[in-house]
């Protein structure tokens, strides 16, 4: 299908349940599309894969020229200081191989392999819970519930403070999802409180792990912190509160996006019951044709920079249209097919580069395991309305609700 499109288009709400259309008129309008704010989109494979693996393009918003690029451009965390995500070598290397150390290979190569039993369990509980329900919400008792229970782990936090997480997470989510007619103004300063109580706990916690470390990655990293350390307490709050915040929406949008496309499946669903292994490829299908990242907006230009045969200046503002390039015929056969076990799947969903994701193993590991049980143990699960309603955000694109009936639960 071709359509006119104008760049604007990709952040209208009347896109939001199928802005694959969209994208395709913007990969004809050419690779390279200048904004009215004077913003640029790259909107093909290759292009972005080039650019976002070129040093001259900078994460870091102190980069660009003032006043220039769109609110999304110019998002700053107000109330946390700026994380690693925000950063350019060297501020962002040395960040990300300190965080690394305990969360992966080379120093814990076992680590999210060992998460495995703990991530079963959790999924377990939320399941067991829809037992004598006829209608579900997949987003509010599944899909959200699990990375915060995943995450809390992982950082160390006790408990019995997961509940406080959960209100953190939904304020600072609720903040980016004003609809037309609420009061996006009160969202903020929702969002905004939320972020600040989160980190003023963040940085008590750090306290006592310094003098108690226990399990978790705080409690690994704590005792290190301060004069002489690698990492500053406050940039070790900005490390934690971004594995907590940026790494949930993303897994419940992944998982959500896939339930919803299994559903609108049927015969892969069947295939998926049959064999459980295809949970593998099934995921890494997902993340290309239902990706829960559409774009990143948070780049500008540390020189001019020919893309395309188009230069875009020094200082400029640059979103990386990640979805477009995942359904780019160029690089994809059949782009817009959903196939399970689709080879060569070398998609941009956890972006490429220095800024690759950094929890992108767990999410793959949290969708896995959550689809395979769901649809293990769920009896009948039916939409029960298709399109959904979706969230506001055109950035992190996933159902805010997903509705079920179902006939039951099994063991």
């Amino acid at each position: 299908m071709s359509v006119a499109a104008e760049p604007s288009q990709f952040t209208d709400y009347a896109n939001r349940a199928d802005p694959y259309p969209l994208y395709a008129a913007l990969r004809e309008a050419g690779p390279v599309v200048r904004q009215d704010d004077g913003s640029y989109l790259v909107t093909t494979y290759y292009d972005i894969r080039a650019i976002a693996n070129d040093p001259r393009l900078s994460a870091d918003p102190r980069s660009l020229t003032p006043g220039t690029g769109g609110p999304l451009a110019q998002e700053e965390e107000s109330s946390l200081r700026r994380s690693f995500i925000r950063l350019d070598p060297p501020e962002h290397d040395r960040l990300r191989d300190v965080a690394m150390e305990p969360f992966g290979p080379p120093h814990s190569p076992r680590f999210i392999h060992d998460m495995r039993t703990d991530l079963t369990r959790i999924v377990t509980g939320l399941l067991d819970a829809f037992e004598g329900k006829d209608q579900v919400d997949i987003v509010d008792e599944f899909a959200y519930q699990l990375p915060v229970a995943a995450i809390c782990k992982i950082l160390g936090v006790p408990h019995e403070d997961e509940g406080r997480f959960h209100v953190w997470v939904e304020k600072v989510v609720d903040s980016l999802d004003a609809g037309p007619g609420e009061d996006g103004a009160q969202r903020a300063r929702e969002g905004e409180g939320a972020r600040q109580e989160l980190a003023v706990y963040l940085a008590e916690l750090i306290e006592d792990k310094k003098r108690h470390p226990g399990e978790g990655m705080l409690g690994t990293l704590a005792p290190r912190t301060g004069p002489g350390g690698r990492m500053s307490p406050a940039e070790l709050v900005s490390t934690a509160a971004l594995l907590l915040l940026a790494g949930h929406e993303t897994t419940v949008n992944l998982i959500s996006n896939a339930t919803l496309t299994l559903l609108r499946h049927p015969d892969v669903l069947q295939r998926f019951r049959a064999e459980p292994g295809l949970a593998v490829p099934l995921v890494e299908e997902v993340l290309r044709y239902e990706p829960p990242v559409q774009f990143l907006p948070f780049f500008a230009t540390l020189d001019d920079i020919d893309v395309a045969d188009t230069v875009i200046p020094k200082g400029a503002p640059v979103s990386l249209l990640l979805a477009s390039g995942n359904r780019d015929p160029r690089r994809f056969e059949d782009p817009d097919r959903f196939i399970p076990d689709r080879t060569d799947n070398q998609h941009l969903s956890f972006y490429t580069g220095i800024h690759y994701c950094f929890g992108a193993a767990l999410a793959r590991m949290e969708a896995q395991i959550a689809l395979t049980e769901l649809f293990r143990r769920v009896d009948g699960p039916q939409l029960v309305e298709d399109p959904p309603p979706y969230r506001q955000s055109p950035v992190l694109r996933g159902p805010r609700h997903l509705p079920l009936a179902v006939r039951g639960i099994t063991a």
